[in-house]
């Protein structure tokens, strides 16, 4: 079982290699910021942490589209999800 976490922008610059996605998640209980995904021409899951080897790319960056997937999720992982799109010189 996976679930998808939508994330789609918009941009004023052509897409290009500078391109970068990154997701961020905060517990719900607070704490720390951590990053977990990580993309600039290819994918870079995270490998540390509570969702090591379970965050998948599902993305299209050409179509607007930052989207990745969790695996097995689990109540312990209620938190805050923030994806962040930079194209420059578009932020």
């Amino acid at each position: 079982q996976q679930v998808s976490l939508k994330c789609s922008f918009r941009s004023s610059s052509p897409i290009t290699e500078s391109l970068t996605v990154d997701w961020t998640y905060q517990p719900l209980t607070g704490g720390q910021m951590e990053t977990i995904f990580h993309y600039q021409s290819v994918p870079y899951p995270t490998t540390v942490g509570k969702f090591k080897d379970r965050i998948s790319w599902l993305g299209n960056v050409a179509k607007g589209d930052a989207s990745i997937a969790i695996q097995s999720p689990a109540i312990s992982d209620n938190g805050t999800f923030i994806c962040s799109v930079k194209n420059p010189p578009d932020v």
